[in-house]
């Protein structure tokens, strides 16, 4: 799914909408710049890139209007400092620990602007603490106003940040509603912990 809304996969069938668009068959760097953002769920990064330059490249690559110069500075700092990755602006994104990588997948994505962001098992092989300080993140993205979907099985983070579930079992929904609605949903609890 995320891979045909980024533009990673082109539909053979259907009509993709984003915000009464059709974008359908776009190229990925068309559709970031339509304001669509993801993460993958192995990250992808630059091993020999710096942090501050994986956000600069997500800035230039989104809907930046300035291209570069004192503005991009500034609001790639602001990106690094609201992400919490301030400080390592100079570490090679392969020697960051894995919650760093994905927080900088986080940056990079952000810095696209995007009105969607798509974040892809995120809090996958993370500690519990570093799953905790990913929700915070998330919620904080939230409330900057940016539309999430998430794709994630750290249950307790989807009950705890989402408003609404869709549940997939090979790729056919078989559920959507609030957390308190998917937890007891007798169809979900079969596919997923049997009966």
């Amino acid at each position: 799914l995320f891979n045909l809304l980024s533009g990673a996969l082109t539909a053979d069938s259907g009509v993709i909408r984003f915000k009464g668009h059709d974008i359908t068959g776009w190229k990925p760097h068309q559709i970031a710049r339509r304001g669509i953002a993801r993460t993958f769920q192995s990250v992808k990064i630059f091993s020999r890139m710096s942090v501050l330059d994986h956000v600069r490249l997500g800035y230039l690559f989104g809907r930046s209007e300035s291209g570069g110069g004192p503005e991009a500075e500034r609001e790639v700092g602001e990106i690094l400092e609201f992400v919490g990755l301030a400080p390592m602006w100079d570490v090679r994104g392969g020697d960051l620990i894995l919650a760093h990588q994905k927080r900088l997948e986080v940056a990079r994505a952000l810095a696209t602007k995007p009105d969607l962001l798509l974040l892809d098992e995120v809090m996958a092989g993370l500690t519990p603490t570093e799953v905790a300080e990913a929700m915070e993140l998330v919620r904080k993205i939230g409330k900057r106003g940016v539309t999430i979907v998430m794709i994630e099985h750290v249950m307790k983070a989807i009950m705890s940040i989402c408003d609404r579930i869709i549940v997939l079992n090979h790729g056919v929904k078989i559920a959507e509603g609030a957390p308190g609605e998917i937890t007891v949903n007798k169809t979900v609890i079969e596919v997923y912990l049997g009966e």
